[in-house]
């Protein structure tokens, strides 16, 4: 091996040592509060991994001060604004198991409910006519259930009444969802689902706008069985509460808006 072979392999070892170096943590050896306060920095600069990194620094290295209860707290709170909602139902988690009793409980309750809550953007809606309602009610199911335990365990906090605005706009799409599915079973021909679906509605969603369609399928169901008496008893409720019900007219489906652009294709 000649001597210039030589001195290429060690030069070539040398910049493989180097590049291999540990990266240099810049943040040991800070304080709780060094950690905290710059992670509250990133936070306001909306630098979500930077943040997170810090807090998980106060949390890992500083777990039973006082600082390890709020980065937990904003940790959840980053994660979710990182759109990262999995591991923040995985920070409010270890928090509640954690700190049953602690003062900001009732934030966290608020937190959980906002992570699963997703109301559509109306210009959005309008374009593709998604509806919310139409989707997986597993997530509206999880907000309802925060926001609920939080207007009743904590009825004076100062989350519990946009909470509650919450709830009522949950409360009309998980019904809407629940009459979207009894639609499939009834057209699919499987009118007795569809009248237990429907049902579900009028019981367990009193004064929603939708239980006017929900009854208007149990009649069409109760006609398709053959059901003449409970068809006729639902009419009578559909009609006495609904008086001239739209759908008389238009059916199940609703009238189509010819001037949306994606009805054009």
């Amino acid at each position: 091996m000649t001597r210039g072979t030589l001195v290429l392999i060690a030069v070539a070892l040398i910049a493989g040592c180097s590049a291999f170096k540990p990266e240099v943590d810049k943040t040991a050896g800070w304080s709780a509060d060094r950690l905290y306060k710059d992670a509250h920095s990133e936070m306001s600069d909306s630098n979500w991994k930077d943040a997170r990194t810090r807090l998980e620094a106060v949390e890992s290295r500083y777990p039973f001060g006082i600082y390890a209860q709020q980065a937990l707290v904003d940790l959840a709170y980053v994660n979710w604004k990182d759109d990262d909602p999995e591991q923040a139902l995985a920070a409010i988690s270890r928090f509640q198991q954690q700190y049953p009793n602690h003062p900001g409980t009732d934030y966290m309750l608020y937190l959980k409910g906002l992570v699963t809550f997703t109301p559509p953007s109306a210009a959005f809606s309008n374009i593709t006519r998604q509806d919310p309602s139409e989707r997986d009610p597993k997530g509206l199911r999880q907000s309802y259930e925060s926001f609920n335990d939080l207007i009743k365990r904590y009825p004076k906090s100062r989350y519990t009444e946009d909470a509650k605005k919450r709830v009522t706009w949950l409360v009309s799409t998980i019904a809407e969802n629940e009459t979207h599915v009894a639609q499939y079973y009834y057209e699919r021909g499987a009118y007795v689902a569809a009248i237990n679906r429907a049902q579900k509605v009028i019981t367990d969603f009193q004064g929603v706008a939708i239980a006017e369609k929900a009854l208007y399928i149990m009649v069409l169901s109760y006609d398709k069985l053959g059901m003449t008496q409970a068809r006729d008893d639902v009419k009578r409720v559909l009609d006495k509460n609904f008086p001239n019900s739209k759908y008389y007219k238009q059916g199940l489906d609703k009238p189509v808006n010819n001037w949306n652009p994606i009805n054009w294709l």
